[in-house]
């Protein structure tokens, strides 16, 4: 296994010489702008992502920024990137960590317990922003492993990959290397396909149009917009499936986005934006 690892490393590492990309949030190790960065990348394609990552750091440069601003108005500088549950969660992330004393953790475990991270989030801010070698996984690097380790495989799980990928590990510079696999999983979507397609965790990501993420998307920036409403104006206007529409708003009031001064059975009852 030692001689295929090393050439697995060398030839990762040729690549990045050759072909390594330039992203905006490549030239920081600051844990916010990482997690800005990490967030927005989540389920969106790099080039989408170029466009709003400054531009939501000059609105919002730190974490006393974001902690202090309206909800609304980082939703709507979000608008475009989809799944505004990560607008809300980086949000109260960093409220929890203003509240906190304004120290970002630089514990993996630490990290974990913040909303919206996982543990491909919260390895990339131990090894992009503190240099701490921690395994992670995310699409490209399931790609480059299922690729080289894999061939022919399928229903290949990701504890399987992550020992992998702590055996592979650059200890002395985790940054650069996770850079590394990440644009090597990049070239391979690019010129054999997604290899990720032979993982047991793979899901195939379903239509936005028609979908529920887009009915909330809808109703979260009409109350952004409005502010305050009636279950009677939301299911006239969105209503095409009342019971959907319900839903989401409970699911709303759960996540303490807005509030309800009655039953939400009751078309009378007034929803408010609380933040």
């Amino acid at each position: 296994m030692i001689p295929r690892i090393k050439k697995f490393q060398e030839d990762v590492w040729k690549h990045y010489a050759a072909h390594k990309r330039t992203l905006p949030w490549r030239s920081t190790k600051d844990p916010y702008k990482i997690l800005v960065s990490e967030m927005m990348l989540q389920q969106t394609q790099v080039e989408r992502v170029k466009g709003y990552y400054q531009a939501f750091l000059d609105r919002f440069p730190d974490m006393e920024a974001l902690a202090g601003a309206p909800l609304s108005d980082v939703l709507v500088l979000w608008k475009g990137l989809g799944y505004n549950r990560r607008a809300v969660n980086l949000k109260k992330t960093a409220e929890i960590i203003v509240a906190n004393g304004v120290k970002f953790p630089k514990e993996y475990s630490a990290l974990l317990a913040l909303p919206g991270i996982g543990p491909s989030t919260a390895g990339a801010l131990m090894n992009f922003s503190y240099g701490v070698a921690t395994a992670f996984i995310e699409t490209n690097i399931r790609s480059v492993f299922l690729h080289f380790f894999f061939k022919g495989e399928s229903g290949v799980s990701d504890a399987e990959i992550l020992v992998l990928v702590e055996k592979t590990m650059d200890q002395k510079n985790p940054r650069e290397w996770y850079y590394a696999l990440y644009d090597y999983g990049v070239m391979l979507k690019k010129t054999i396909g997604n290899p990720n397609a032979r993982s047991k965790h793979y899901k195939k990501q379903s239509a936005f149009k028609g979908s529920n993420r887009e009915l909330r998307a809808k109703i979260l920036f009409y109350l952004v917009e409005k502010k305050k409403t009636t279950m009677g104006i939301l299911v006239k206007k969105f209503g095409s499936d009342e019971e959907r529409v319900r839903k989401n708003i409970e699911a709303f009031e759960k996540e303490g986005l807005i509030s309800c001064n009655r039953t939400l059975r009751t078309k009378t009852a007034i929803v408010t934006m609380l933040r």
